[in-house]
């Protein structure tokens, strides 16, 4: 067997075992996105990608391109691309096309990458696709899900919008690739695409601060949204479901879901760099008491995702054995640790008090009834309003209204 042929049935057997083990998870169910996913075959769509040839936090980073015209390289790009992480496509704004497989970069950071299949296969699922459905896809990127739309909703039926242009020209070859031909457009997702509106389904590939008010004009009756919201945080991922009835009324809930998407254009990025987590480690100018008061559990999800909203800006360190948030923009942090009887040692650092926080956050929440989703609610005036329980116990906030000015993704 040429090796070429080896390579092929190689990657068509990781294709299989990514298909399986999302089928195992319960992300995906037998039916159209399945197909389309058993299908894809993600060497074309992704012919290169970025590995990190360093180790999480140590710097400089340095990045290397796999490249499947390289044979060397397909063994480990097979691995990148079928293990279910994103895959890292463009460096620091670079063009997609035309790179040279093997070469090196130090520093910078990743632009655009594909999403984890795992949150990928759930959403698309929930989109609920079938032939004919026409869709606007934003935030093209890898064009993972655009594929996927492509080939269940039949490609003359997709518009897939991206900012950059360098990832449109790529994308437009990949697909081309594959048999695909979408509508592919360089501009702002969040205008929508009123010339093949209105739209059966709309979804982002990224997170917002708000559903964009076109998006909501350019949906048809029956239509649905789908599009993680968030406050620049990437700790409490929440998605927002929107549907329109037949009256033209839009209506939606906000619920809390385990992975999100990440921040789009125009947000921050937010993570706890190893420098930050290194002082919460050594206590610097710490003060030190004890509370009887627990913090919710993990499993209230939905206090969780009122506390994001209620108090932006705040970051879980996922990978602590306890409860650490800090607030990268302050210096602010907290560390809260169960003891034996109950109580819980509470380390923490100023200005912001984010342990008291947590407590007044409760108490409204569990006013309200203790949500688990909250519903979202559009105005005459554009206003985006989430909202549970009723009368004096309602908790309630408002999305900003517009995001704020493009700039940098950053850690702190």
């Amino acid at each position: 067997m040429r090796a070429d042929s080896v390579d092929d049935a190689r990657a068509a057997d990781a294709r299989a075992a990514l298909v399986s083990r999302l089928e195992a998870e319960g992300a995906l169910r037998p039916g159209p996105v399945r197909d389309a996913l058993l299908e894809l075959r993600r060497e074309v769509l992704m012919p290169q990608g970025w590995v990190r040839r360093t180790e999480l936090d140590e710097l400089p980073v340095h990045w290397q391109l796999l490249g499947w015209s390289v044979p060397a390289d397909r063994a480990e790009l097979v691995e990148v691309l079928h293990c279910g992480e994103s895959v890292l496509i463009q460096h620091d704004g670079e063009p997609v096309l035309g790179r040279e497989a093997g070469m090196r970069r130090t520093g910078g950071s990743m632009t655009s990458m594909s999403s984890g299949m795992l949150m990928t296969a759930v959403v698309m699922e929930q989109l609920g696709l079938r032939p004919g459905l026409r869709v606007l896809d934003v935030g093209t990127g890898a064009a993972v899900t655009c594929a996927v739309i492509a080939r269940v909703c039949g490609d003359r039926n997709v518009v897939s919008i991206d900012r950059d242009p360098h990832l449109t020209e790529a994308t437009r070859h990949h697909l081309a690739a594959l048999g695909l031909h979408p509508t592919l457009v360089t501009g702002d997702g969040e205008t929508g695409w009123p010339t093949m509106a209105p739209f059966d389904r709309i979804f982002a590939s990224y997170s917002l601060t708000r559903i964009p008010a076109p998006w909501l004009e350019q949906l048809a009756p029956g239509g649905m949204v789908l599009a993680h919201l968030t406050t620049g945080s990437p700790s409490w991922p929440a998605l927002a479901v929107i549907s329109k009835d037949t009256a033209g009324q839009t209506t939606g809930t906000l619920r809390p879901v385990r992975y999100g998407h990440r921040a789009g254009h125009g947000l921050d990025w937010i993570f706890l760099k190893k420098s930050f987590r290194d002082r919460i480690a050594v206590r610097e100018g710490a003060t030190v008491t004890r509370s009887r008061q627990a913090p919710p559990p993990d499993s209230a999800s939905g206090f969780w995702l009122a506390f994001n909203f209620l108090n932006p800006g705040r970051v879980r360190d996922g990978g602590a054995d306890h409860l650490v948030i800090g607030a990268p923009a302050c210096g602010s942090w907290v560390a809260a640790r169960p003891e034996d009887g109950g109580s819980w040692e509470v380390t923490s650092v100023g200005p912001r008090d984010i342990w008291e926080e947590i407590q007044h956050t409760a108490i409204l929440w569990q006013a309200a009834g203790s949500p688990g989703t909250y519903a979202l609610q559009f105005g005459p005036d554009r206003q985006q309003q989430v909202t549970a329980g009723s009368g004096p116990n309602t908790l309630t906030w408002t999305l900003p209204a517009a995001s704020s000015p493009a700039r940098p993704l950053r850690g702190a």
